[in-house]
């Protein structure tokens, strides 16, 4: 009887633990090891039509969604600013602060989702943590709903909603974690190539 109850434990701790509800620490904790990664990622627009590309990011500051064809663009974020290149057109980027822009929190150099009047929303649907931040000084700025799987934690979307109550989704694959080149946020080389 007594190997059975034993026998009977030892199955229930080989049992993956059941997805739940990660805390705010454990997600700000993920994101502030997340230095360098690359992903895949599709990106659902305000007005519905659909992109894909590559997403570079390296924290703190720096990102660069690299759009396949046949769009034109190349968004980047650095010495804080983002930078909306069209190469189709060519010229000066469109710039705009990074701290105006709810992708500032996630690129923060250290990322504190327990900070007061930060998270405004924090849920659990089954299967993913759903966080809905913003900035706590200037909540007009915009919000951002990011999406994380667990075992192991991993981001694997966010939904920025800008100061005009529109709405664009990215849908990341893997992220792989791997040091990045300089010269991928380099404003620069982009300014230059796009003239």
């Amino acid at each position: 009887m007594r190997f059975i109850a034993m026998l009977t434990a030892l199955m229930l701790t080989a049992l993956p633990a059941a997805a739940q509800q990660l805390s705010l620490n454990t997600l700000s904790n993920y994101l502030n090891q997340l230095t360098s990664a690359e992903s895949a990622f599709t990106q659902i627009n305000a007005d519905g039509t659909i992109s894909t590309g590559t997403l570079y990011m390296r924290r703190p500051g720096k990102m660069r969604f690299e759009y396949n064809p046949p769009e034109q663009a190349l968004v980047m974020a650095n010495n804080g600013g983002v930078f909306v290149f069209d190469r189709k057109l060519g010229g000066e980027p469109e710039t705009y602060p990074l701290n105006r822009t709810p992708l500032g929190l996630i690129l923060a150099r250290n990322v504190d989702l327990s900070r007061a009047n930060m998270v405004v929303a924090h849920g659990f649907d089954g299967t993913a943590t759903t966080v809905t931040a913003q900035d706590p000084e200037n909540p007009e700025y915009g919000s951002i709903e990011l999406k994380f799987t667990s075992d192991p934690v991993e981001l694997r979307q966010w939904v920025i909603t800008d100061d005009s109550g529109g709405q664009t989704t990215v849908v990341l694959g893997a992220l792989e974690r791997k040091q990045l080149a300089n010269s991928l946020f380099n404003v620069e080389i982009e300014r230059t190539a796009n003239r």
